[in-house]
């Protein structure tokens, strides 16, 4: 299991602890050092979309003009990881975007095991 997000990532921490307590083995991935490979991102807005991977409330998207915006998504998240939304978790190859009850009960994560 990996966790790709943010080192300062308030939900990816908070998922990385829930994941740990329940005894589960995760290797976390800071996007902004590692970048994400381009058939890693393609996969995730495959099975995502761009509607659910790409970040439209962040502080970067509302700082990107126009022209920044238009560019193709896969480009877009490439140059600016930051606008992923977080945390991207993968397990083979299935992934999950966020940290809420659906990925909990997907990764087998009670709040008995918290």
């Amino acid at each position: 299991m990996k966790l790709y997000g943010l080192r300062n990532c308030d939900s990816c921490k908070k998922a990385l602890k829930e994941i740990k307590s329940a005894q589960k083995d995760i290797e976390f991935v800071d996007i902004r050092e590692n970048s994400v490979p381009p058939d890693i991102l393609q996969n995730w807005l495959d099975q995502h979309g761009d509607a659910v991977l790409l970040n439209r409330n962040s502080t970067t998207w509302r700082n990107l003009d126009d022209v920044d915006r238009q560019t193709p998504v896969p480009i877009l998240l490439q140059t600016h990881p930051t606008l992923i939304k977080r945390p991207v978790i993968v397990i083979g190859i299935d992934s999950y975007v966020g940290w809420n009850a659906v990925v909990k009960s997907a990764l087998g994560i009670n709040k008995s095991a918290i």
